[in-house]
């Protein structure tokens, strides 16, 4: 089985093609009857911690990226991962450009309706609220007449949205974690809103002077594995029977302990 990991920094990408699968049920191919050669690309995001990053070994890893080489093996397909960031990743997928994607992408009924077509679930989160290190915010209502930092096309800023005129807060928009996380530091806004383990993870590994409030997060969702196409339908069915096998084995809960089990 061939696998490749492509880091295309920066890449812009247009277009849009939104289709449904007729059937979402998933079929179950044994790896050893699949005489299909196509190498199925998969688009990412860059800087996701614990989901997908470059670690100090310059190596691209994270949840995300071991999980879906384990269900690519389980399933005999073959891929090519490509690092693109989540604006392009989401493009290059609308676009047929890549087949799938996985980043992340917590399943919601917005992007269901605009033409995403989701995997079973993979993992569980809320989004929280995050402040600077010596902030004494603790509340929804400390937030009134400051602006908060969000990410472009994420669960977290769609929360942020919903909430803002409820509590008199204003927004802007970036297009990477990296860069909202350090306008908080900077002290430009007042906070921002991430993934919880993605939050507690980058606040971890690259030591941030930033800090999670209690009591200041969404509802849990969950991420899925998405496709935009019928054309990758196939690609579904795989992800979908090789995440039940991978639970199954415990190889799941393994990866989830690499990245997330505290010392």
């Amino acid at each position: 089985m061939k696998k490749s990991i492509l880091l295309l920094l920066g890449a812009t990408l247009t277009g849009s093609l939104f289709a449904g699968c007729g059937n979402s049920d998933i079929t179950t191919t044994s790896a050893d009857t699949r005489e299909d050669e196509k190498v199925w690309v998969i688009a990412t995001d860059t800087v996701y911690i614990p989901f997908e990053y470059t670690n100090e070994h310059n190596e691209f890893v994270g949840i995300d990226v071991d999980l879906l080489e384990a269900i690519a093996q389980d399933q005999g397909f073959e891929y090519e991962l490509h690092s693109l960031g989540w604006d392009a990743a989401v493009a290059a997928v609308q676009a047929g450009q890549a087949d799938g994607l996985i980043a992340g992408a917590t399943i919601n009924q917005e992007r269901k309706d605009s033409g995403w077509i989701f995997s079973d679930g993979y993992f569980n989160t809320a989004q929280t609220f995050t402040i600077s290190k010596d902030s004494d915010i603790s509340s929804f209502e400390d937030l009134r007449g400051k602006n908060v930092a969000i990410k472009n096309g994420t669960a977290g800023a769609s929360f942020a949205t919903s909430i803002k005129d409820k509590y008199g807060f204003t927004t802007t928009v970036f297009e990477d974690s990296p860069t909202m996380y350090q306008d908080v530091i900077l002290g430009n806004s007042a906070a921002c809103v991430e993934d919880t383990p993605v939050m507690a993870a980058s606040i971890k590994t690259g030591g941030l002077d930033l800090k999670i409030p209690a009591g200041m997060e969404s509802e849990s969702s969950a991420y899925g594995f998405a496709i935009m196409s019928e054309s990758s339908c196939e690609l579904l069915d795989m992800f979908n029977s090789g995440l039940a096998n991978v639970k199954a084995s415990g190889q799941y809960d393994e990866i989830i302990d690499k990245y997330l089990k505290e010392d």
